[in-house]
């Protein structure tokens, strides 16, 4: 009888010992995952279910151990590695935060400068960020809203691009629906690339709506826009425009070589000037000038513009 309870204790004994050593191989299993990642707000199975949609390794069981370890965090999550056990994972879903990092990408400015800002704010690298934009969107210029955004510390290239764009995408897609109630992105490229123009050129979002009328006046009559500013694109958006770069510029964007709008936009573009773009002011302005103020002088006829210019430079 001794003996019997004795291998009965030991057949338990073994069991456990059986469940805990299984129980340790599978907590210290690998998990391989971005250094940092997204957790979206939800119960405990639902975060379970988009993280096996993102093809993480886990499963039903990573959900009771959830559930004695703690409740995951939404938002940014840093690992901080691409390997970790499942047990160093599982925890970390439940106690680390991302660093968060604000980026502003100001009206007007190109998406080579931005992606060079992007660089050095995040410490990514400039060249992969290039790579992936052209990767994630068809657009050469002109596809993010300025804005203020909040990236994690530690995001990756590819994910960086993918959040911005996404985010800008569907910021416009609601714009462009509220104004119009649809959305029809061949359309709407040609709006903003009137409103790069007029980002460009005005002083003020109350100028927005005349550098319209004149971009619409000119084109009606078959007048070259001869606008500076569209050769503000790319490397050159901070460049001084010389009489020497308009002769030798053959770029798309020059607007002294070519007539009507740029096949693509100048720059990244503000609702403001989007709207400015499709809701031109009605006016017979032909021309306009810098006054001494930093604002903008219109006109009708040439002599008055050159009467301006005088006026300006005095």
């Amino acid at each position: 009888m001794k003996d019997k309870t004795l291998s009965s204790i030991k057949w338990i004994f073994d069991i456990v010992l059986i469940i805990m050593l299984s129980f340790m191989y599978y907590l210290n299993k690998p998990i391989k995952s971005p250094k940092v990642i997204y957790i979206p707000k939800g119960s405990i199975n639902k975060i379970i279910t988009h993280l096996n949609e993102k093809n993480f390794n886990v499963s039903k069981l990573d959900s009771l151990l959830l559930r004695v370890i703690g409740s995951p965090q939404s938002g940014w999550i840093n690992i901080g590695t691409n390997i970790s056990s499942r047990g160093d994972f599982l925890y970390k879903l439940t106690t680390a935060k991302a660093a968060l990092q604000n980026v502003t990408l100001i009206p007007g400015e190109t998406t080579y400068i931005f992606l060079e800002q992007l660089a050095n704010e995040l410490n990514l690298d400039r060249d992969l960020l290039q790579k992936e934009y052209r990767l994630q969107t068809d657009q050469i210029e002109g596809a993010f809203v300025p804005n203020t955004y909040s990236l994690p510390r530690g995001i990756t290239e590819k994910m960086a691009m993918k959040i911005l764009l996404s985010e800008s995408s569907s910021q416009m897609k609601n714009f462009s629906i509220k104004i119009f109630g649809t959305y029809n992105e061949k359309k709407w490229l040609h709006f903003v690339t009137i409103a790069s123009i007029i980002q460009k050129e005005s002083a003020t979002i109350e100028e927005m709506p005349l550098v319209s009328s004149v971009i619409y006046n000119r084109i009606k009559k078959d007048m070259k826009l001869q606008m500076d500013g569209t050769l503000n694109y790319g490397q050159y958006s901070h460049v001084r425009v010389t009489s020497k770069m308009i002769k030798e510029d053959r770029s798309m964007y020059n607007t002294y070589l070519h007539s009507g709008i740029p096949e693509a936009p100048v720059c990244n573009v503000s609702f403001d000037a989007i709207k400015a773009a499709i809701f031109p002011a009605q006016t017979d302005y032909l021309y306009f000038v810098k006054s001494k103020n930093g604002t903008h002088t219109f006109s009708r006829n040439y002599s008055t513009h050159l009467a301006n210019i005088k006026g300006a430079t005095k």
